[in-house]
């Protein structure tokens, strides 16, 4: 399912009826930070490191969000969402001469290395002096070659009229037009002499790129699709990661809060570095307790990582840890841990904390993954736990591989079977609902996503009890026992029209029936 929004218009695309379900999707991750250049507000999907840096720059020093794509793509991950956002960044100008007043326009990317450059002719134009033609270009800073070209045939400096420039760049990807408005048409850019053709106008006024973030800037609007909240307009993300806004700054309480409630609205995990002052497991602990964190929703770990042969500066690695949970899924399935051969962090990563056994439990109850040597000197990942700690209704989903498992079980299933909300609700549509999950539910046994073959799939194709469609509504009850979990689990999937409402029985069927 995708929800694409156009001017008001939602068009939400629904799997087809009794298809199977896909027991290995790719998992795909979703990066906010800052850019040197790129969409604001917009997830931009990247399937390698060179794409990123092609749409986004390469990397800045007042960033960590592209150090933190490389390692994503270095461990293993495959799909990226980038969000760029930035504070009071400013696009470039350019000026175009109309007779004594200009037609401004502004770069709709800002940034200092957003190079947008301009041209007017009035080729094919001879009837009508309101009119010329608009060709705009973006040129890439390292090689001076063009990245992108638009061109826009007779249009009008006149607000109102039907061609006017205004209106005609409110869908250009490049720019925009700023007031005041041109009292007459631009004259045309002309070369040397004005003899060898239309050229081009650089700007008149080069971007900037901002301050640094603020937690506010990360989190952004909802109503806007701003910050964390442009991640609405990405059909379905796994893993969520937040970098460090800027140099020797830490992402914030506030900003880490507000997208942990975010990932379990969307069904997704939220990876959360140490913070630059824990210096000790007790630090780390300590820490955890003071801010609160405590969801299951949510991924730590500790120590940060130092570069070998490099400087003696501990840096954050989730980017790397994203990757390799997206690498694991892929190889293993998320119902195992990631201490699994073949998982290791790369050899040029040092833990800058060495854990021993006593303190890596400590960190473990507290919620916190460990990062500690393991063989051929690689580091690995230890614990495999959520920080779902000290809570009875959390207590189920402490280990990560049970959680993690639970979420794309729940997606997975309430994409593929939303199609029974539009149809007419009777014991047949239950059936077919029930074989559609039942046959996924095998197909996982089969890879050893389950502790044992008992689980239980029911569903009731009528419990809205309406005609209309947008009140109908489809129950799926689920039972079973993952494979790293000592308890069965029930969960209980409520679809309708507006999406999936999960929540547990009330009265869970034994699942001692099922042997």
């Amino acid at each position: 399912m995708s929800d694409a929004v156009d001017r008001g218009i939602t068009v939400t695309e629904i799997a087809a009826m009794d298809q199977s379900i896909d027991v290995s999707p790719e998992t795909t991750a979703a990066f906010v930070g800052r850019a040197l250049r790129g969409p604001l507000n917009t997830p931009v999907l990247v399937k390698n490191y060179g794409e990123f840096r092609r749409r986004f720059g390469d990397v800045w020093s007042r960033s960590s969000l592209g150090p933190a794509v490389r390692q994503f793509f270095e461990h293993g991950g495959m799909q990226l969402y980038v969000v760029r956002v930035a504070n009071n960044a400013r696009g470039s100008m350019i000026c175009l001469p109309a007779s004594g007043s200009a037609l401004v326009l502004r770069a709709v990317e800002p940034g200092s290395t957003e190079f947008i450059r301009a041209a007017v002719d009035y080729d094919g134009i001879e009837d009508d002096d309101t009119l010329f033609n608009l060709t705009l270009q973006r040129v890439s800073p390292g090689t001076g070659h063009v990245a992108d070209q638009e061109m826009y045939r007779r249009l009008s400096y006149l607000e109102g009229a039907t061609t006017f420039v205004g209106d005609a760049l409110l869908s250009s990807d490049l720019a925009r037009v700023e007031k005041p408005l041109p009292s007459h048409r631009p004259e045309t850019t002309m070369g040397a002499g004005g003899r060898f053709g239309a050229t081009y106008v650089d700007h008149a006024q080069a971007g900037t790129d901002g301050t640094e973030l603020s937690d506010y800037d990360l989190i952004g609007s909802r109503k806007h699709r701003t910050g964390l909240f442009a991640l609405e307009q990405a059909e379905n993300f796994d893993i969520l990661y937040l970098p460090p806004p800027g140099k020797g700054i830490d992402t914030g309480p506030a900003a880490i809060l507000a997208a942990e409630q975010y990932c379990r609205e969307r069904r997704a995990m939220l990876l959360v570095d140490p913070r630059s002052e824990w210096q000790t497991p007790e630090d780390a602990v300590r820490g955890v307790n003071d801010l609160g964190y405590a969801s299951p929703n949510m991924l730590g770990y500790y120590p940060r990582m130092l570069t070998r042969h490099s400087d003696d500066i501990a840096r954050p690695v989730g980017g790397a840890i994203a990757g390799l949970l997206c690498k694991q899924d892929r190889t293993y399935g998320p119902w195992h841990s990631l201490d699994q051969q073949g998982m290791g962090l790369h050899r040029h990563l040092l833990p800058a904390v060495d854990i021993d056994d006593e303190d890596a439990r400590l960190l473990n109850r507290a919620g916190l993954n460990v990062i500690a040597k393991g063989p051929a000197g690689r580091c690995r990942v230890g614990g495999s736990v959520t920080m779902g700690r000290g809570s009875e209704v959390h207590r189920r989903f402490a280990r990560l591989p049970v959680r993690r498992m639970c979420l794309q079980l729940i997606s997975a299933i309430a994409t593929a079977a939303r199609w029974a909300v539009f149809e007419a609700g009777d014991k047949n549509l239950a059936r077919r609902v029930r074989a559609q999950v039942l046959t996924y539910f095998y197909r996982l046994n089969d890879l050893g996503a389950f502790a044992d073959d008992r689980f239980i799939v029911e569903c009731d194709a009528g419990a809205g009890g309406r005609e209309d469609s947008a009140a109908r509504s489809v129950t799926i009850l689920l039972v079973f026992r993952p494979a790293d979990c000592d308890e069965s689990i029930s969960l209980t999937l409520h679809l309708t029209a507006a999406g999936c409402r999960v929540g547990s029985a009330a009265f869970m069927p034994s699942i001692e029936d099922c042997a």
